[in-house]
């Protein structure tokens, strides 16, 4: 299973919206806060962990404010013979 977060540099971004237009889970929206520049920046609000840090909100970006972190679940097991298997955790 992967699982997304990201960072938003506050201060870069200019709340344009791509992000939150792009996003296929919906879960990057505009902050009620602004920042120095009297923006409202995007943020993750994602408390069912559905983003999976597909990168979209990123390659939109036109300031270049969003970095993406993706971590990867894995199960292993050994099977009689010895042999280690790796598979994705669901």
């Amino acid at each position: 299973m992967v699982r997304g977060r990201i960072i938003v540099d506050t201060e870069r971004c200019k709340g344009c919206g791509l992000c939150v237009a792009f996003c296929p889970k919906g879960v990057v929206h505009l902050a009620a806060a602004l920042n120095a520049a009297g923006h409202h920046p995007a943020h993750l609000h994602d408390p069912d962990g559905k983003c999976t840090g597909c990168t979209l909100c990123a390659l939109v970006c036109p300031e270049a404010a969003i970095t993406v972190y993706r971590t990867f679940s894995v199960k292993a097991s050994v099977t009689a013979g010895g042999v280690c298997a790796l598979e994705a955790a669901s």
